[in-house]
């Protein structure tokens, strides 16, 4: 427990710490030149990533294999990528079912998801970053000290998932994105579980991260609601059962394909 809420602090200061570090040494070197402030926003979030990426790999706080991959689970992870794209709307619909939360980013998160440059920050380096620490490294040392070799109850992998769920939730800084984020990291949790590889869970992210960006540039209204885009509740209740018909069996496949590498 105690190695998991280290690698949160870290993954929290150097979230805070870096875009001081970005925006000096911009001032270094275009002096007073007006700063481009999207531009810097996702200098910071990409610098970010790649500076936690190195950090948990170098001290090998999350662990790397090809294993999982040569074993070639390609249709399990085409589910993976199935499943994400059939949560999104069940997963709008029950946040918006929420007492209004405060969207403490949204001027930040308008502007990395307006500009194409912003897809590098948070549909590829991001997915990729958050597995590494939540899954890969603070889910692995709870799974170890919830199930330790040998002792416990296996059944405990449950508390290690929820508690690495939470930890996810929180590290948002924003309470409009927990609910959603939750959620997924329950999901993410149990796919790290039954793998121990973050690759299924890099896919789900990717996807996940992927039709956000797309759907914020179709329709930039961020206080846009289900109501809004398919015009009455009946059609966004059929929305969500049509969703539903995409996530469940997606869930079964993964339930079935989902095993460690051997």
């Amino acid at each position: 427990m105690i190695n998991a809420i280290i690698y949160l602090i870290v993954f929290a200061v150097v979230q805070i710490f870096t875009p001081l570090i970005v925006h000096n040494g911009y001032e270094l070197i275009a002096g007073h030149a007006a700063p481009d402030t999207t531009a810097l926003l996702i200098a910071d979030t990409v610098v970010s990533s790649v500076v936690i990426i190195g950090i948990f790999l170098w001290l090998r706080w999350s662990e790397v294999s090809r294993g999982y991959v040569q074993s070639r689970p390609w249709g399990t992870l085409t589910w993976c990528a199935v499943a994400a794209v059939g949560a999104i709307i069940p997963s709008t619909f029950m946040q918006e079912l929420l007492p209004p939360l405060p969207n403490l980013a949204e001027i930040e998160f308008d502007m990395i998801l307006r500009d194409r440059w912003g897809y590098f920050a948070i549909g590829l380096f991001a997915p990729v970053c958050e597995e590494l620490v939540f899954r890969g490294a603070i889910l692995r040392s709870l799974l170890q000290w919830s199930c330790p070799a040998g002792k416990g109850n296996p059944g405990n992998h449950w508390l290690a998932i929820a508690i690495s769920a939470v930890f996810f939730a929180l590290a948002h800084f924003n309470p409009a994105q927990m609910p959603h984020a939750l959620l997924v990291g329950l999901l993410l949790g149990w796919m790290y579980y039954r793998t121990d590889s973050v690759v299924p869970g890099v896919v789900y992210h990717w996807v996940n991260n992927s039709v956000a960006y797309v759907l914020y540039n179709l329709y930039p209204n961020p206080d846009l609601k289900l109501i809004d885009l398919f015009g009455s509740q009946r059609y966004v209740a059929a929305a969500v059962v049509f969703s539903l018909f995409i996530l469940l069996p997606a869930l079964y496949q993964l339930s079935v394909g989902l095993k460690k590498a051997k």
